[in-house]
């Protein structure tokens, strides 16, 4: 029943039936308004469930949005915004919600308690394929996806600000606006549709006006600070290492992505997450119609819509007092307010109950009396809502993200943050246990002075005037009687499976919740842990306290694995990346070709070229003779920085960094803990302390992965941090010796030999955009890479295209740069394959004396060394026209091509326009002293059999004369 005009109206539909809802409010308002209190089905009896809550927190009335494709299960109505054509189905329910048949579950739930799956399918063992497990996975499961792919887009984002502010409430909105004030760059982000948190829920005043208007006054104030940030519908779901949050934003504009994932990253936060309500275990506590009474003034003051006709509340604080009174101004009848406490003193129009309990429910669809044992005997109360108040736990959620533990306040009968659980944030209003309008608004601002002042601003605070009200509790958690007592709505867990499980000595809080499955619901219990652990404490003869809690882990509240991996829909467990000069190489006609999970482009054919060898060959020319262009963007760049990251260079090369001079760029070898080279690539010193690393395309997240487990395990001691930068730079290799000549006409200054030589890194100015230049070569030609924020990426690339063509030269794709790099002897993951040692790649002479690395003993061990390894060498074709194939085998030039006689393999190969001959690099048993020896190459798979000469793997300028300019 609605209080009051709604205005505009839109039909949506609910189980196929049409709903008149106001466009924007919450599904389950729009389902209370038409008398709809059925909204689900339990998950293990079936039982009808109706909405219980106002918020993300909702344990019961989960539904499946859209259908087909766009069929999305176990959204919360709750969250769900009406919209004009929307279409809302019931699940867990079959043929239909009200007629469900497998509600027999119910009638066998005796049979089916805290943990009889792990006592009833144990026999006979034969029965587990055909019949358990069949049954099981059938019966399993809250909702159903479609199998068929989404057609809808989701985005991902990153952000960064001085300040995230968690939750919009009184508290978040006064610290936004104190911070914003002093100038620190500010991020609010709350769940909710509409900023404002409580204030839009309840009747009080703030500064001499509803708090809603306030709250729009605030808003309008802060919307016009161009250092704040706004982000409804944003709920921050996980608190992770370094200040990094992660943020679902979901988005309601037609056309545009359905959820975007954000990753911000915050140097300060405050957690002003608000309170979640809990309820009290009494007798058939689940019926459709028992809310909880916060949850019914949001429906009430903010919707303008009744729960029901006529309403009785049940609490054991004055937050119930304020639910009757709201009521009863809102014209709905209060059949009765139930206080748990004898000597709480209140008066009322209502009929009060003092001392008083719900000992007994009744009606099966929906509720239609409660019994009531109070001081003056035993009544049965005829009602259709019953609204119950437990008390508060504050959102202490993601304080304990990175291990923290809350603590327990006897005054709150509730568990509260402990400090600096998580570096960086801190925690005020109702989160931090500050129930009252006052104290949050105080809490909010004080303590965003605090971070402010501390980030080098100068605050003021201003704090308006608003109600102060203590808060008052006589915590119960039980009520006595015969009946099921629910304490997890979704997951059927009732006060006797809690027992049980204590009685089969699950006496851990961990273990209860894993024995009956507590707190394992799409909600993670958010509003039945607390009393669950205090049910736990009763039964075990323990304080709260010392029972503890669960551990809360990310996310808060679910997050889609289309939000999560946006950008790689369609492509499974590997996802499409896209260099900036993509579409320019499209556009050019470049066949586009995996590398890694990247599209690179292979190479970039002319009109009147009829094969690839064509293109690749010209590509090579431009960079021996005239200059080339290429993407190598997808190289993996990590940023390594702190006092120690010099250290933590040394301990993971096999050559010292520590020595490298600001401004040099040093080659550098990586082993793993066996010894083996797990990838090569450069360090580049931008300033003491201060590195940015490459690693090779196919390793880039092998090597980030290495760096993370040595930070964290082996060397925590060492104070440096690391963080991946490759989709943060968009970079180019200008190559050839016209290199300098074509940088000279984009660079903002002019550059020479003399003060960019071989193995230089700096910063340059591109058109005012600041990038990075180093001065390093894959081609053995003269070469800088130039590396700029992405968002320029493809502009400069088509700049230093355009102007290598007027230099006599062009872009070149991999196919030429794996040409250019197997002429230098350059080594790829072809050579780097995992089985690979130094000593192997003749690059033994990068270990240092002077300091240990990680692999550094293993790679030392006497098999490691055998001169009789299969070591690198270069193979150039003998007979004339005849080509070398990567993967072919070698054997004596007399010998049978037969296993017995196999004594190596090519790895890489390749025709040479520049020495006008195929080429090879290749492993080779004793190799390095077999130069000049001529040896039989043989490729089954191809068919080619051909002669081959064992050589130098450097074929071109093996002086390095040409890269020194």
């Amino acid at each position: 029943m609605r209080l009051r005009n709604p205005g505009q109206t839109v039909t949506f539909t609910f189980d196929g039936k049409p709903v008149q809802g106001v466009p924007g409010e919450p599904v389950a308002a729009a389902l209370l308004a038409s008398g709809i209190r059925l909204m689900g089905r339990s998950f293990k009896y079936h039982r009808p469930r109706g909405v219980l809550t106002a918020g993300s927190e909702e344990p019961n009335a989960l539904v499946t949005v859209g259908r087909g494709a766009a069929q999305d299960p176990n959204q919360r109505a709750t969250m769900v915004e009406v919209a004009a054509g929307l279409e809302v189905f019931s699940q867990n329910a079959w043929p239909s919600l009200r007629h469900d048949a497998l509600a027999v579950n119910d009638l066998l739930s005796p049979f089916l308690g805290a943990g009889f799956y792990y006592k009833t399918f144990m026999w006979p063992a034969s029965f587990w394929e055909k019949l358990y497990e069949p049954v099981i996975r059938r019966a399993a499961g809250l909702g159903r996806l479609s199998g068929q792919a989404i057609a809808e887009s989701y985005e991902k984002a990153f952000a960064f600000c001085d300040l995230l502010v968690i939750g919009a409430g009184p508290a978040g909105l006064m610290a936004a606006l104190t911070a914003g004030r002093a100038g620190v760059d500010v991020i609010l982000a709350d769940e909710d549709s509409a900023m404002g948190g409580r204030l839009l829920r309840e009747i009080e005043d703030v500064d001499g006006q509803p708090g809603s208007a306030w709250v729009a006054d605030m808003l309008a104030q802060l919307r016009a600070m161009p250092n704040v940030r706004l982000m409804p519908r944003t709920s921050v779901t996980g608190a992770y290492d370094q200040g990094t949050y992660g943020a679902l934003e979901r988005i309601t504009v037609a056309g545009a992505p359905v959820e975007c994932f954000w990753r911000i990253v915050a140097k300060r936060s405050m957690l002003c997450a608000g309170a979640l309500e809990r309820p009290i275990a009494f007798p058939d506590n689940d019926r459709p119609g028992i809310m909880l009474a916060g949850a019914v003034r949001a429906y009430v003051n903010r919707w303008g819509v009744a729960p029901g006709r006529a309403v009785t509340v049940f609490g054991n604080n004055d937050d119930a007092h304020r639910t009757a009174r709201d009521l009863a101004a809102a014209g709905i009848k209060i059949a009765g307010l139930i206080d748990a406490r004898a000597d709480v003193q209140v008066t009322a129009d209502y009929p009060v109950y003092r001392g008083g309990s719900v000992t007994a429910t009744t009606g099966r669809r929906g509720l239609t009396s409660i019994t009531v044992t109070h001081q003056g005997g035993t009544r049965v109360i005829q009602t259709d809502c019953l609204a119950i108040s437990g008390g508060w736990n504050p959102a202490v959620h993601l304080t304990c993200h990175m291990n923290g533990r809350p603590a327990w306040r006897e005054d709150i009968a509730a568990f509260v943050p402990t400090p600096d659980a998580i570096p960086g944030m801190a925690v005020a209003g109702a989160c931090n246990g500050t129930f009252d309008t006052a104290g949050c608004l105080r809490d909010g601002a004080e303590v965003a002075a605090a971070i402010a002042r501390d980030l080098g601003f100068t605050p003021e605070v201003t704090l308006p005037n608003a109600e102060s009200r203590a808060y008052a509790i006589a915590p119960l958690w039980e009520v006595a009687g015969k009946g099921r007592k629910w304490v997890d709505f979704q997951n059927d867990v009732t006060i006797k499976d809690i027992a049980l499980s204590a009685q089969e000595n699950m006496r851990s809080v961990e273990h209860m919740k894993r024995y009956t499955t507590q707190g394992m619901a799409p909600d993670q219990g958010k509003s039945s842990n607390v009393l669950a652990l205090a049910v736990l404490a009763d039964l075990t003869g323990r304080a709260i306290p010392e029972t503890g809690t669960t551990t809360f882990r990310p996310p808060f509240v679910p997050v889609s694995i289309a939000a999560m991996g946006a950008g790689g829909q369609g492509k499974g467990f590997a996802p499409s990346r896209l260099m900036t000069s993509h579409h320019a190489s499209v556009a050019a006609r470049a066949p586009m070709i995996e590398a890694g999970l990247w599209y690179r482009p292979s190479y970039f054919p002319l009109e009147a070229e009829v094969s690839w060898r064509q293109s690749c060959d010209r590509e090579v020319g431009y960079v021996r003779n005239a200059v080339g262009i290429c993407d190598v963007s997808s190289l993996g760049k990590i940023d390594v920085q702190g006092p120690d990251a010099a250290a933590l260079l040394d301990f993971v090369y096999t050559n010292r960094m520590s020595t490298l001079q600001v401004g040099r760029v040093r080659y550098g070898l990586m082993l793993r803990e066996d010894g083996f080279v797990m990838d090569d690539g450069t360090a580049a010193r931008l300033a003491p302390d201060h590195f940015v690393i490459t690693t090779t395309t196919a390793a880039a997240g092998q090597v980030m992965r290495h760096l993370e487990f040595v930070t964290q395990a082996l060397r925590p001691d060492l104070d440096a941090r690391i963080v991946s930068v490759t989709d943060h730079w968009a970079q180019f290799s200008v190559a050839g010796p016209r290199a300098q000549m074509l940088l000279n006409t984009v660079l903002d200054d002019q550059i020479s030999n003399d003060d960019w030589p071989f193995m230089a890194c700096g910063a340059v100015g591109i058109g005012g955009v600041a990038g990075r230049m180093f001065r390093i070569s894959f081609s053995g030609e003269t070469a800088f890479e130039i590396a700029v924020p992405a968002r320029y990426g493809e502009s400069l690339f088509r700049q230093l295209a355009a102007q290598a063509r007027t230099l006599g030269g062009g872009p070149y794709g991999i196919e030429a740069l794996n040409v250019l790099r197997i002429e230098k002897g350059f080594l790829t993951h072809a050579e780097l394959h995992g089985r690979s040692t130094a000593y192997d790649l003749g690059l033994a002479g990068m270990f240092s004396n002077a300091k240990d690395c990680i692999g550094q003993a293993a790679a030392q061990r006497p098999g490691l060394l055998d001169p009789a390894r299969e070591r690198l060498v270069g193979l150039r074709a003998v007979e004339e026209g005849r080509r070398l194939t990567a993967g072919a085998h070698l054997f004596p030039k007399e010998a049978k091509a037969v296993t017995a006689n196999d004594q190596g393999y090519v790895t890489s190969a390749c025709y040479s326009p520049t020495l006008d001959c195929y080429l090879g690099l290749a492993f080779l048993k004793n190799g390095p002293d077999r130069h000049g020896e001529v040896i039989r190459m043989v490729d089954h798979l191809r068919g080619v059999d051909t002669l081959a000469e064992v050589c130098d793997p450097v074929f071109f300028d093996p002086e390095g004369g040409r890269a020194r300019g």
